[in-house]
């Protein structure tokens, strides 16, 4: 390391930080990352069988296929390679991220394949199964009682450690190259290229952080499409509210039952500026939605995806009823597998106090009849 030379000799500051070996370290874990995606192929893009006289089709972007099964893969990788490029993940210190599950199976995976501990600060109540795959991954997990203190306890275990806190909530929307870079946004339309309506009147998210609403709505204005965007919003969730009131402060008491989406408060990753729709969804449409998905193509999925579901088929009524044509995509975000203590199970819903059968009747009456009923 150079030494700088005392003012008044003419010479210039010079001050180099740089370390060959954190060098060497950081190439190596940058391509490891890179390489994953490089292994993985892309995620599928289901059809969601529709009368065909309806003249509709709706899809569903298939991301339980990734290597860590779940939407939050990419997610993770693009925190990771972010984090790695701007110099704050370092060898054999902890990355810790607040996170009710997928996120932080991911990220586990991608810390255990740079070779770094990983710590998730995560609610109790958080899912047998996605506890199981976190340590299954090398992660450890930290709980809280109360959801809203996820963000301040990962700033202290960061601290406290020397540490990197992640921060998905305020980084995901711009960690991820929403231009393009086979981000989630430019794969749906390459898959629907060949399809008889490439350009979907709708595309339906669901928001955690915000990223990728933030990604799918950016990279439809840049691309000049005319798809909108609409963001399903589950119970105990800040982001309707705030949207609808244009208050950015919004909160709220208790943390949503949906796993993976729905916040407290709202995250500064959502960019409520660049989405054209949203709706609130009672969470037990969500759970309605999954078990029709299972009944019509044979697949269990977790509670976000039927909140993004059940968004799509009301926007698929509307079209029945107004005679418009075109197409309407969705994510299939994780599988159900997850989830067989909670949406999958009749003992649950009775304990929340969900009845699915109102909601389970509307969806039957769509798909049988064309009509969302009143």
């Amino acid at each position: 390391m150079s030494t700088p030379q005392p003012a008044g000799t003419g010479a210039t500051l010079d001050v180099d930080r740089s370390d060959a070996a954190y060098r060497a370290w950081l190439k190596e874990a940058v391509r490891k990352v890179q390489a994953d995606a490089n292994r993985s192929a892309d995620t599928h893009l289901l059809r969601f069988p529709l009368p065909e006289p309806w003249g509709i089709d709706l899809y569903l972007k298939d991301e339980s296929t990734h290597p860590t099964g779940s939407l939050k893969h990419r997610l993770a990788r693009s925190l990771f390679l972010y984090g790695l490029c701007n110099g704050w993940i370092r060898p054999g210190r902890p990355v810790i991220e607040a996170s009710s599950g997928s996120t932080a199976v991911s990220e586990a995976y991608f810390a255990k394949l740079i070779g770094v501990p990983f710590i998730a600060v995560m609610p109790r109540t958080t899912s047998a199964e996605k506890i199981r795959l976190i340590e299954f991954h090398g992660g450890q997990c930290h709980f809280v009682d109360d959801p809203r203190k996820m963000y301040e306890e990962s700033a202290r275990l960061a601290a406290r450690t020397d540490g990197h806190y992640m921060d998905q909530f305020t980084y995901a929307e711009r960690a991820t190259d929403w231009r393009g870079n086979n981000n989630i946004a430019e794969s749906i339309f390459r898959q629907l290229r060949l399809e008889r309506f490439p350009e979907p009147a709708w595309i339906v998210a669901t928001a955690g952080t915000g990223g990728t609403s933030a990604t799918l709505a950016r990279y439809v204005h840049y691309m000049q499409y005319d798809t909108r965007v609409c963001v399903a919003d589950p119970e105990n969730s800040c982001f309707f509210d705030g949207w609808t009131t244009g208050d950015q402060h919004v909160t709220c008491d208790c943390g949503s039952r949906i796993e993976g989406i729905g916040r407290p408060r709202m995250e500064p990753s959502f960019v409520p500026g660049a989405i054209d729709r949203m709706m609130k969804v009672p969470d037990a449409a969500s759970v309605a939605a999954v078990r029709a998905l299972e009944r019509v193509i044979g697949r269990k999925a977790g509670g976000s995806t039927g909140t993004g579901l059940w968004s799509a088929l009301k926007i698929v009524a509307e079209m029945v009823a107004e005679g418009r044509r075109g197409s309407v995509v969705t994510l299939l975000c994780d599988p159900g597998d997850r989830y067989l203590d909670k949406y999958y199970s009749d003992a649950w819903l009775a304990e929340q106090g969900l009845r699915v059968e109102p909601y389970t009747a509307a969806i039957e009456s769509l798909l049988h009849t064309g009509v969302w009923p009143d």
